[in-house]
């Protein structure tokens, strides 16, 4: 019997295949083929001796096919191949990236979500530089059923020791109960965020937040759910589902699979959907939750994009997600308020806390009265532009109204 872990082949960058052969006269070989073996070759057959040694494991021998795999890639796929070949549940970490442990708040700013295949490190390792507010690992529908082990080895490894720039680090698990097994890998390592898929249910979600209580004890303080509907039956129970933990901290709606559903095609005008999404906006304001928009498919269309990602943003959504890296830029300009909504907003609060300060009751703003709900809405545009660095802080000391 062989362990086997990792990619190999002429289109692989980032990556390394790992196979571990059993041999009584091997005592621990390693044979390695890495286009940086000048360089890295020594460290990286000391890394596989550690990790060899963490696990008592003896007369191997371990081949690697390396295509500039960074340690904790290369250590996922060595303890990858190392569970196909015992029944160990022990896991060898690489020491913490300092500063990868940082909390997100509940109402954080989410305009976008970039979705990665959680076994793709070519694609995960620079992810932090396309500066997205959130970086999904996915181990869902991205990851081969026959890779899901190997990806939350590697999951977890890239929560603890790739740089993510401090964009919010999300994970897409798994539907239950197979979910539960991605749980039981990355709670516990720096993560931010647990996206439930095809949610239909506030049980699902409930399910979701005990069995992370579970594995913290008292500390689950700082894990957020973003459960994602993805059917009619989502739907209906939208608003039970957002309200179901206050652990919820966004509802996002993912249109291919509920489109599917309800035996629709999914068009750029999104007539098909409308109703599904009003609800999604309408449930997650009840819950006092984020409403999150679904993806769009497209990725060389960027006027298209930016088009439905305001339409998005005028229909209430906070955000939406990205399958591209180039669709981040347009998606962050789509729902950052413009420069003269700001302006607009600041002369409402402003005359409204002028008028407030000389004990009046009626505002106008030009030619327009302003109650409480229109102070609201230009309140939250102003805080929108202070989180997207649009305007200070401080914008009251030198506003002249």
């Amino acid at each position: 019997m062989e362990g086997m872990a990792g990619y190999c082949g002429p289109s692989v960058r980032s990556d390394c295949f790992v196979r571990i052969i059993p041999d009584q006269q091997a005592g621990c070989r390693i044979v390695l083929k890495s286009k940086v073996e000048s360089l890295y070759g020594t460290s990286i057959r000391k890394l596989v001796e550690d990790i060899l040694q963490f696990y008592g494991i003896r007369n191997v021998t371990v081949e690697i096919e390396d295509t500039g795999a960074l340690p904790y890639v290369i250590a996922a796929r060595v303890e990858a191949a190392i569970r196909q070949l015992t029944e160990t549940d022990r896991s060898f970490l690489l020491p913490l990236l300092p500063g990868n442990i940082y909390p997100t708040l509940r109402h954080a700013r989410r305009r976008s979500r970039l979705y990665l295949p959680g076994d793709n490190p070519k694609l995960i390792i620079n992810a932090g530089l396309y500066r997205s507010d959130g970086i999904i690992l996915d181990l869902e529908d991205s990851v081969a059923p026959e890779k899901k082990d190997e990806a939350r080895l590697l999951v977890r490894n890239a929560l603890r020791n790739n740089d993510w720039m401090h964009a919010e680090k999300m994970v897409r698990i798994n539907q239950l109960p197979l979910g539960f097994q991605d749980l039981e890998m990355i709670v516990g390592q720096p993560l931010n965020l647990i996206l439930i898929p095809k949610c239909e249910s506030p049980e699902t979600v409930e399910a979701v937040n005990e069995k992370i209580s579970a594995l913290l004890g008292e500390n689950n303080t700082d894990i957020w759910l973003m459960p994602i509907i993805e059917s009619a039956a989502g739907v209906h129970h939208a608003y039970e589902i957002a309200a179901a933990t206050g652990t919820v901290a966004a509802l996002a709606i993912g249109l291919e699979d509920y489109t599917a559903d309800i035996g629709a095609q999914r068009t750029p005008e999104g007539t098909e959907s409308f109703y599904a999404r009003s609800v999604i906006v309408n449930a997650s304001r009840a819950a006092g939750v984020q409403p999150i928009d679904s993806v769009f498919s497209d990725f060389t269309n960027d006027e298209q994009l930016f088009k439905t990602a305001r339409a998005s943003r005028t229909m209430g959504f906070e955000g939406m997600g990205c399958i591209h890296p180039g669709q981040i830029p347009t998606i962050h300009c789509a729902f950052d308020p413009e420069p003269e909504e700001i302006e607009k907003a600041k002369r409402v609060v402003w005359a409204f806390e002028k008028a407030a300060l000389e004990g009046k009751t009626v505002v106008t703003v030009g030619t327009k009265m302003v109650d409480p709900p229109v102070v609201k809405r230009a309140q939250n545009t102003i805080d929108l532009a202070i989180q997207s660095g649009l305007t200070d802080k401080a914008w009251r000391e030198n506003y002249e109204g």
